[in-house]
This record gives structure tokens, C-alpha cells and sequence, in this order.
């Protein structure tokens, strides 16, 4: 693996001895008290690439790279493609992007003759494959790995879909986690979950079921979990009614055991996806963001919580307290926060590749393995 030799040196310090196990970490991720600005990751359907904006408050955000994409989706995905960005800190202070490999215009872009890679009929819409793995310590220098799940496991070579990823440390296990939304063949999708090196290059255990909803005709997708300040572990998820929309299921366990309520948690008299939960620094406030596909344009919405019973609705992106300076339409978006310097630090990074008010300069080129 192509590491710069600083991050081979940190990253080998928490490399488990155990066979893709993560040791008891030897860095830790900064305090909340540390924090002072946000960071999101976002796509978006023209480009199927992957944005960054940052945030001092949690309610105005800016894209970095004059809201350009900091790395293109062409460089980095078989499908030529990313979707569902999603960002996590690791307890060893790194940073885990996970995303959905597939391009819905390939075949207008003459990235393939076809509409999908396989035969609608028998693996769905979508069809793809593969998720892709990058992983920074500043997160501008990363290394990147596909990862294509019928390769890795010959039970899956009938996979209809591969979609959202999300990463979350299991430390009951040890091990990083990646839960994410997966169909057989041409059937309902549903959420798995599986573990991965601490490198972050590959999956280290077959799928395996996470939740399963109590109407076997309903899709489920788009998992996205928290752990909740007494110790319980928070599952919002899509369920696929008419609309679709956001529910929320608890466990006292992060892979197993959690427990279906019937509550709606979006306020959208339309179909809505990919909830993400973040916590307002500082604050015992969680604020839910999900992306509203059922209107045009495309926008964010935005729920807010103390107890995860009651939510109290922000309203979208623009329309309300949330604003977005140089960016529209934003896709499945996902949350962190940062200290002052890391904002600063990417702020400046962004600023000196676009320069201040001029065109931008185009996406960055994770390092990838050989």
C-alpha cells in the first residue's frame, strides 16, 4: 500500500496483531471540548463526485475548492462514480470515507453501453457491485481501495446491489464496522453489516443481517447509527412505504437486537432518504439531516433532538436557519465535527489549490494502492 511515510509509521502503530483486528488505539481522536467547526461530505447527481463544506456554527456551511469537487468520482470508482459519501473518525484519530461505487448516467457519460452493468430484470435497478474505502489522518492525503463484494465472497456472486456505506468502530469486537444497504439478485434490499482491516482496504467477514423489518414486502436502506449517551445504539433507517421515510430503531447492541418502532422522524409529506445524525458541539442536541429526493430541487432537511423521541423540525436547507454559501442540490450528505484546526488546515489547503476567486482547480487524486 502507497502510504506517505509518516502515515505508514501511524498507521502501524494501531494495527492489530490479531488477523484484521484493530488494537487498543495509540492515538484518540480530540475531545468534544476541542471542537470548533464541522465538516460535510456530500455528492451530487451531475457530477457523481465527492464534495467537502465546512461549518463554525453547525448552520451556515461553504464548500471548500469554490465548491468544486475535491475528488472526482472517475478517478476513483469502477463505475466511474460515487454516491453516499459518508465520513467517521476513527479511535485512532483517522478519518474513514465509505461510498456506494455506481454512476446512474454512465451510459450517457460513455462510461458503458448500458444502462446498468447487468440485465435490469434480474438484478435490479442499480446493479452494481462495489463500495470504495479511503482513509486520511488530515483528510487531504488519502489512500483508496474498491472493494467488490461478489469477489470477496462467493456466496455473493448473484449480488443485486451494494449501496451507503457507513463505518462506525465496534468496541466490543475491536474492529471497524461498515453497515451499509445490500440486495440478492433481484430481491428487497435490506441492511448488513461486516468488518474490515484496520487499514481500511477490505472487508474481513461476510455480510451479515442487521436489522430486518417487521413486513418482509417493505425495503429497508440507508442505515445510519448512534450511539446514544447511555450506552444504547440508535438505527435510523429508510423504510420504503408510500412515501417512503425516516424511522429510528434502538439496541443495546450495535449489530443485533434492535427493536422496531412504527414512528416517523421526518416531517416531509413526501419520500425522503439517507438520514445522518450529528451532534451540535457542545450542545445536548442531535441534529438529523436527510435528503429529500421527492422535489426539485433536490434539498436537505433537517430534524433537531434531545431525547430521540421528540424531534423538532429545522426546515430545509435556505428555507429555514440552515444555509448553504456557494453550493445547490446537495445528495446524502454526512457530518463530523472538527477542531478549529483541522477546519483551518483544509480551509487554507482548498484556498491555495483553487486560489481565492479564481477558477478552481480540479479534484484531487487520492493515493491508491498498487
Amino acid at each position: 500500500m502507497k502510504y506517505l511515510p509518516w502515515l505508514a509509521v501511524v498507521t502501524a502503530l494501531f494495527l492489530s496483531a490479531t488477523t484484521g483486528g484493530m488494537a487498543q488505539p495509540l492515538l484518540r481522536p480530540p475531545a468534544e471540548k476541542k471542537m470548533g467547526a464541522y465538516l460535510m461530505v456530500f455528492f451530487t447527481d451531475p457530477t457523481h463526485s465527492l464534495f467537502m463544506a465546512t461549518s463554525r456554527d453547525g448552520y451556515a456551511f461553504t464548500a471548500v475548492n469554490d465548491g468544486q469537487p475535491v475528488i472526482a468520482g472517475d478517478t476513483i470508482a469502477e463505475q466511474r462514480g460515487i454516491r453516499d459519501p459518508h465520513i467517521y473518525r476513527g479511535p485512532d484519530g483517522a478519518f474513514y470515507l465509505a461510498m456506494t461505487d455506481l454512476h446512474l448516467f454512465a451510459q450517457q457519460k460513455g462510461y458503458r453501453p448500458t444502462r446498468w452493468e447487468r440485465e435490469e430484470q434480474a438484478y435490479g435497478w442499480g446493479n452494481n457491485r462495489g463500495l470504495v474505502l479511503l482513509k486520511s489522518m488530515d483528510l487531504i492525503h488519502w489512500t483508496h481501495h474498491e472493494v467488490r463484494l461478489d469477489q470477496a465472497f462467493p456466496e455473493l456472486q448473484h449480488i443485486g446491489c451494494a449501496w451507503a456505506p457507513e463505518t462506525i468502530y465496534d468496541a466490543v469486537a475491536g474492529q471497524l464496522m461498515l453497515y451499509f444497504t445490500m440486495r440478492l439478485g433481484n430481491g428487497p434490499t435490506q441492511l448488513y453489516y461486516a468488518y474490515t482491516d484496520a487499514a481500511f482496504t477490505r472487508l474481513t467477514s461476510a455480510p451479515k443481517l442487521l436489522f430486518t423489518y417487521p413486513d418482509p414486502a417493505i425495503q429497508v436502506l440507508d442505515a445510519d447509527i448512534t450511539q446514544l449517551p447511555d450506552g444504547r445504539f440508535c438505527l435510523a433507517y429508510v423504510a420504503q412505504e408510500k412515501p417512503g421515510g425516516i424511522k429510528l430503531a434502538l439496541s443495546d447492541s450495535l449489530h443485533s437486537g434492535y427493536r422496531y418502532n412504527p414512528a416517523w422522524v421526518d416531517v416531509e409529506p413526501g419520500a425522503c432518504e439517507a438520514p445522518n445524525v450529528w451532534k451540535r458541539i457542545g450542545e445536548h442536541n442531535w441534529v438529523m439531516l436527510y435528503d429529500i429526493f421527492s422535489i426539485q430541487p433536490h434539498n436537505f432537511g433537517f430534524v433537531q433532538t434531545r431525547d430521540f423521541t421528540a424531534f423538532q423540525d429545522l426546515g430545509h436547507f435556505n428555507e429555514g436557519r440552515l444555509k448553504t454559501t456557494n453550493f445547490t442540490s446537495p445528495k446524502h450528505g454526512a457530518v463530523i465535527q472538527l477542531t478549529k484546526k483541522e477546519a483551518d488546515r483544509l480551509e487554507r489547503y482548498w484556498q491555495r489549490k483553487s486560489g481565492a476567486g479564481k477558477q478552481a482547480s480540479g479534484p484531487a487524486q487520492p493515493k491508491t494502492s498498487p
